[in-house]
């Protein structure tokens, strides 16, 4: 079997963990309805799942070293299934959390594997090529698992998703087993050894950035279903379709950002990505009672938030050119922290203010998120210098 169709089994399997963290947010009301919670504590089971994932996996991951990466990738497939499967089976809020704790350690121990292994796998001129798939598998989650999972809810009940990704888990666990080879384990690096990169200030505002940018998206997309619904008046037919919509404008919006990055320079591709961000999102509040209207807000929307993703990577990566593994690993654990604050705050918005007004907050953080990169890459410095140049010549001008 070639190293490509390994590649994208694995790329297949990331996939099916990808759907099961980003479907809550395809069918929260459904689940809020079922469970009699509202819309806003049902956006805490993203919060909990989040947290989970950003604070579990760097210690589970260092626990499990020098585990073989074949057997931890099976050991985290038993274990997501489950937790897809308690979440099927048990009625209940409570019930719930603890399935989207369980789903939420296993698949960041998988996906971290995954990435380690797909990069082991493939020729040492190709390793970027296999890691971009298996990120493109996950991603995809966006654009057919939310919104087929939305479908599924709509024709069934919102639990049938969960267990149908269960057994999918058991396929899953048939390609790893007979389809990937073993892989030796690594020497941990010790926790205080990748902290060590948080004394530089410049990684510090770069993670800074990711958390603004990503919990400002989290806020607005993780109540969007009930936004649409409930504000815009859209059907649970073009619910769907516009969720599908706007997973594929995620997809060209990371193609985008990638090529801006090698043909404008990531500075200012991940500046312009950002204020266009926030932009759409006010957009967005104008437009809200517009079905016509949202449908391709939405798609410039999503197009614009991911051109960032592809591009703040290759400025987390430039910052330690030496220690990748770590940044990628510290950014992903700031990624899931960001989502889990979006979803607290977006609920709190909800539950004190209104629907329409998570726009407007998750604009405010994601032009947070530009203005910091702006300031970093020395955008306003270069202002400044300009106007202090300006007038040491209108001084000298003067003396003369």
């Amino acid at each position: 079997m070639s190293y490509n169709l390994k590649i994208y089994m694995l790329a297949l399997v990331s996939f099916l963990v990808g759907t099961s963290e980003f479907i809550i947010a395809g069918i929260l009301d459904k689940v809020s309805d079922d469970i009699g919670v509202s819309v806003a504590a049902a956006g805490q089971l993203i919060t909990v799942f989040s947290l989970a994932y950003g604070f579990g996996t760097p210690f589970l991951m260092a626990a499990a070293a020098k585990v073989d990466r074949k057997k931890l990738m099976l050991y985290s497939l038993s274990v997501f299934i489950v937790g897809n499967i308690a979440a099927y089976w048990f009625s209940g809020f409570g019930a719930l959390i603890v399935s989207r704790i369980i789903v939420a350690l296993s698949s960041g121990v998988f996906v971290v594997t995954a990435l380690t292994v797909a990069a082991k796998l493939a020729p040492a001129e190709k390793q970027g090529s296999a890691i971009a798939t298996l990120v493109m598998g996950f991603s995809t989650a966006l654009i057919v698992g939310v919104p087929l999972g939305r479908l599924v809810a709509s024709a069934y009940d919102w639990k049938v998703v969960f267990g149908g990704i269960g057994l999918l888990g058991l396929l899953a666990m048939l390609l790893i087993a007979f389809g990937i080879p073993k892989t030796d384990g690594e020497q941990p690096v010790p926790l205080r050894d990748q902290l060590k990169l948080l004394k530089n200030p410049k990684i510090v505002v770069a993670l800074g950035i990711t958390f603004f940018w990503l919990g400002g998206y989290s806020i607005t997309y993780t109540y969007i279903s009930p936004f649409l619904l409930d504000i815009t008046g859209m059907s649970e037919k073009f619910v769907s379709i516009a969720l599908l919509a706007f997973g594929i404008a995620s997809l060209i919006g990371s193609k985008l950002g990638g090529y801006g990055t090698d043909r404008w320079g990531f500075k200012r591709t991940l500046v312009t990505g950002m204020l266009l961000h926030s932009s759409w999102l006010i957009a967005i509040s104008f437009a809200a009672h517009s079905p016509g209207l949202m449908f391709p807000l939405l798609m410039l929307w999503s197009f614009s938030a991911w051109s960032s993703g592809p591009t703040q990577q290759y400025h987390l990566i430039s910052l330690a050119p030496e220690a990748t593994s770590i940044m990628l690993s510290l950014n992903s654990s700031v990624i899931q922290l960001a989502m889990a604050a979006g979803a607290g705050i977006g609920g709190v918005v909800v539950e004190g203010a209104s629907l329409t007004a998570i726009t407007w907050i998750g604009a405010g953080g994601v032009a947070v998120a530009g203005l910091m990169s702006a300031a970093a890459f020395g955008y306003f410095r270069v202002g400044a210098t300009s106007r202090a140049a300006h007038k040491k010549a209108g001084a000298g001008k003067i003396s003369a």
